[in-house]
């Protein structure tokens, strides 16, 4: 988390919106934060996007798109196989996603949900890895930290 996913997914899909590629933005449907429409960064900055709860709900729309951008990857229990079918279909598709829980696990029989993006690696062109900084010490910050008591691997808020 505050390593710039999120900032970075936008980034990306800005790029390709210049080129003139049709994009579609999906977010987790229960990251409501700050909108439930939009996907939205630290800062604030908002990108429409397809709240959904598995891709197979974007799949009716994919020859609609030339680019994917899916946000918290992680939470998608088809992202894998969502990927691969929509990059043979000759789609770009931008994943933001962490790779492990804030007890840097995975593999867990708990946190298989990480195992899906650690699964996605081998079949990627470019894995960008971006770190966090850490707000006590100001050093990169290579995992998340939990900071509520709460030890679900989901843990939902509302803003």
């Amino acid at each position: 988390m505050f390593s710039g996913k999120s900032t970075e997914l936008i980034r990306r899909i800005h790029r390709y919106q210049h080129a003139k590629l049709e994009c579609l933005v999906v977010k987790y449907l229960f990251d409501t934060r700050h909108s439930e429409e939009m996907l939205s960064t630290h800062d604030k900055v908002f990108v429409e996007a397809m709240p959904v709860q598995t891709l197979a709900e974007v799949r009716p729309f994919l020859n609609e798109y030339d680019v994917i951008g899916i946000d918290e990857g992680q939470f998608y229990p088809d992202l894998v196989e969502f990927c691969q079918d929509a990059a043979t279909m000759g789609k770009v598709v931008v994943v933001a996603a962490l790779d492990a829980t804030f007890e840097r696990k995975v593999g867990d029989v708990r946190v298989r949900a990480f195992d899906k993006v650690v699964e996605l690696i081998p079949t990627a062109e470019k894995v960008i890895k971006l770190n966090a900084i850490c707000s006590s010490c100001g050093q990169d910050a290579a995992f998340t930290r939990r900071l509520v008591a709460d030890k679900t691997l989901e843990v939902r808020t509302m803003h």
